[in-house]
């Protein structure tokens, strides 16, 4: 995985979406992101809470929403999902 996300460029590839996404979405606009790796969530959450923290946006659910129980029994690789979302403010 690590050697998937140097070579793919992963983590610059996130970053460079974190900055743009914002200026691409219409006020009332929405972000939703789901991440798969702990370092892929800790930048989409700073992100988030910044752009909220700055009136940028508003986080819509102050916890990631994580996979039940049931669904990973069902789907393992989803363990790992965490989805955060932000909605666009306008001004």
């Amino acid at each position: 995985m690590a050697l998937r996300m140097v070579v793919n460029q992963e983590m610059e590839e996130l970053d460079a979406l974190l900055t743009r996404a914002p200026q691409m979405v219409r006020a009332g606009g929405r972000i939703v992101i789901i991440s798969f790796h702990s370092l892929e969530d800790r930048k989409v959450k700073n992100s988030f809470r910044e752009m909220a923290r700055t009136g940028k946006a508003v986080l819509l659910i102050k916890k990631p929403v994580v996979p039940s129980d049931r669904e990973v029994g069902e789907n393992p690789p989803s363990r790992s999902a965490k989805l955060r979302a932000v909605e666009i403010v306008g001004g």
